[in-house]
């Protein structure tokens, strides 16, 4: 898919590690199957239910334009196809912070994405957060598997 920096299948082992926070936000835990990554993603739970052990595809794109160009910061409505058309929940945010955590060959990337307020961090491979830059514009797009 054109545009897309990172795909793959999580399954959740938690929800609300901390306690409920808020009334409509889950903040789910996961681990991807085919890249080890580990998230903490708030998801908005009254439209996005979610249940642990559940499985769901996410993908990071920087645009959801079909043919790869790139995202224009304003939505239009209207018949055109795009990358969202083929899942069930979509978040626009923007990266605002990635570090390294640990050293030599346990060394993890991880960075922290807010979509309006609801938050993402997502650590594991460092070669996987390559692709990503500081204040870059990220969609997440997610579908139950």
């Amino acid at each position: 898919m054109a545009g897309t920096l990172f795909e793959d299948i999580f399954r959740i082992e938690q929800l609300d590690p901390d306690g409920k926070k808020f009334d409509k936000v889950t903040r789910i835990e996961a681990r991807s199957e085919q890249f080890d990554m580990y998230v903490q993603l708030d998801v908005n739970s009254e439209i996005y239910p979610m249940r642990t052990g559940e499985k769901f595809m996410m993908v990071l794109a920087s645009t959801i334009n079909l043919d790869g160009t790139p995202d224009t910061g304003y939505f239009t409505q209207g018949p055109r196809k795009s990358l969202a058309d083929k899942f069930e929940y979509v978040m626009q945010g923007k990266l605002f912070k990635f570090f390294d955590e640990g050293s030599g060959p346990n060394v993890k990337s991880v960075f922290l994405v807010s979509f309006g307020g609801l938050l993402m961090m997502m650590k594991g491979d460092p070669s996987i957060a390559a692709k990503f830059e500081l204040d870059q514009r990220l969609f997440i797009l997610m579908r139950k598997v």
